[in-house]
């Protein structure tokens, strides 16, 4: 993979995260709200739902500014892709299949960030290899 695609593949995922944290954080409690509504006949508890429907979108926020910036990109791309699986999954708890390529998606793309890191040129990472 040449520098350029990765940049573009890492800024894509970026701006996605970055735009789902940005529109949940000021509307957090009714975003909480309609999460655990969706989840109340799902076999998670109430309090986890809670619990990760609080954090998510902060998650969501920071993956997405680390992308964008190119900071940390290997850990952003592996905690973004764990972060996938555990949304697949609640969204198989809930039977929301029309959901699900959504997320292999973006599921996919944190893991070419992970996988094609070694071309991440145009990022903060860049000025120090050690840190990718």
């Amino acid at each position: 993979m040449k520098p350029v695609s990765f940049v573009f593949i890492r800024l894509g995922i970026g701006i996605s995260m970055l735009g789902h944290g940005l529109v949940r954080i000021p509307k957090l409690s009714a975003f909480s709200a309609g999460m655990v509504g969706n989840f109340s006949e799902s076999y998670l508890p109430e309090l986890l739902v809670t619990l990760f429907s609080l954090v998510l979108p902060f998650l969501e926020l920071m993956l997405g500014l680390a992308l964008i910036l190119g900071w940390k990109t290997r850990i952003a791309g592996i905690s973004g892709a764990l972060l996938m699986l555990l949304l697949m999954f609640g969204t198989s708890m809930i039977e929301n299949w029309s959901a699900l390529p959504s997320q292999m998606i973006h599921l996919l793309f944190f893991v070419l960030v992970y996988e094609f890191n070694e071309v991440n040129t145009f990022s903060l990472d860049a000025s120090n290899p050690s840190a990718k």
